[in-house]
């Protein structure tokens, strides 16, 4: 497979006419490096009496998706390495659906997601140039399932010791349509700089970025791992801040570009012989709580149907239990629940819990081939509007199979 797509790339390349530096075609070859992903994803979700969320938007689900991502990499000389990454997914840069419960099937095209060249002729020092994954805590530069955001620009990285420092700047991206929080219309100038350090077992970054007429916004992280024999432990936790610029084009509601918008978590990992056990813990400002463009970037908090990202003034619980059964073999137990707190402000009358449980096993075949199946319950407490106009708690069914192929 990976040496049929790199004959068809190369074929490609001399098809548009690049013969003018022409050379042997095994040579060609040996200078290009494919990888990518093929995933395919069926969900399924079942509410009470059809029923739609507050907003009137349909909860019910049944799709058939899919994703193919494929990079290229091509050495050009010793310093410069040019790279592609091709998708067949949504105009998002997420999955295409195959097949709607109410619609037909898509046929997306092929889209050229990434295309820049990486200089790495300074010692300890990688320079990107060009359209390229927008490698920050708050997005999500390569995914294999889910929505991607880049930006055309420049973006620098060298190691000082123990410290990595990172500088960007973009003048273009596309996360005013990709992403779960979308700002400004592509064209909003990105400036970004970041720190790593690892002090002993501990990881630590610190980052800043502005979005030019939107926000800014800085994130604090620390990780750790420890390795005590028979037990292993993972402690973590990340601090993220954002502060609206008054002609953002999100909130335009009077003075809203005022509040404040801050998101802090904890996590907590265990393992001990083929068990292991997960909690995080996370809360958001009463004022605002958007902390990710992305709901799976690092500043976020994410769980399956419920996730903490965006929403205002509450505090978000995630559980899990899971056991290795085979070594191709994981089960688990997974938990999560939102605690929305009374707010007149936001418009809550009352305190409110959305939550959901679900199972999942997840297989590896191979090393290249492996997926999961879930399948569990959520509850969205005062989100169904009944037919006499009652605002009512909203039960369903939720299940979810994957299955990814790697080369």
């Amino acid at each position: 497979m990976k040496k049929f797509a790199k004959m068809s790339l190369v074929a490609a390349l001399a098809v548009a006419g690049t013969a003018a530096s022409a050379q042997p075609l095994a040579e060609a070859i040996k200078n290009v490096d494919v990888s990518g992903t093929v995933v395919y994803r069926y969900d399924d979700r079942a509410y009470e009496d059809d029923a739609k969320g507050v907003d009137g938007a349909k909860q019910d689900l049944s799709k058939n998706n899919y994703k193919i991502g494929l990079t290229a990499k091509a050495k050009v000389n010793d310093d410069v390495t040019a790279v592609t990454r091709f998708l067949v997914a949504s105009d998002s840069g997420s999955f295409a659906g195959l097949d709607y419960t109410d619609g037909g099937d898509q046929n997306p095209g092929v889209t050229l997601n990434n295309v820049y060249f990486s200089y790495t002729g300074i010692a300890n020092t990688t320079v990107n140039v060009g359209k390229q994954g927008l490698t920050t805590p708050w997005t999500v530069a390569i995914d294999a399932d889910g929505n991607e955001q880049n930006g055309t620009g420049i973006l620098a990285l060298t190691n000082v010791g123990p410290v990595t420092l990172a500088g960007a700047y973009f003048n273009q991206h596309n996360t005013d349509d990709s992403g779960d929080a979308n700002f400004g219309d592509g064209s909003d100038n990105i400036i970004t700089v970041g720190a790593m350090a690892n002090v002993g077992p501990v990881a630590l970054d610190a980052w800043y970025l502005d979005m030019q007429d939107q926000f800014d916004t800085f994130t604090l992280g620390a990780a750790a791992k420890f390795d005590f024999d028979a037990v292993k432990l993972s402690l973590g936790a990340r601090h993220t801040a954002i502060d609206l610029d008054k002609d953002n084009d999100v909130f335009t509601a009077e003075d809203a570009y005022k509040n404040d918008h801050e998101l802090t978590k904890i996590m907590l990992g265990l393992k001990a012989g083929i068990f292991s056990a997960n909690v995080n813990y996370g809360w958001t400002d009463k004022e605002g709580g958007y902390a990710a463009l992305d709901n799976d970037a690092k500043t976020g908090m994410q769980g399956y149907t419920v996730q903490l990202n965006g929403v205002a003034d509450a505090q978000y619980l995630q559980v899990k239990f899971g056991a290795q059964v085979l070594p191709s073999l994981n089960l688990s137990v997974n938990y999560h629940q939102l605690d929305k707190d009374k707010n007149s402000d936001l418009g809550r009358t009352s305190d409110l819990t959305d939550k959901e449980l679900y199972l999942q096993a997840s297989y590896q075949m191979s090393k290249n081939f492996g997926g999961y199946i879930r399948l569990g319950q959520n509850e969205f407490e005062d989100n169904y509007t009944d037919a006499d106009g009652d605002v009512e708690n909203n039960d369903g069914t939720i299940g979810r199979l994957q299955v990814q192929y790697s080369f």
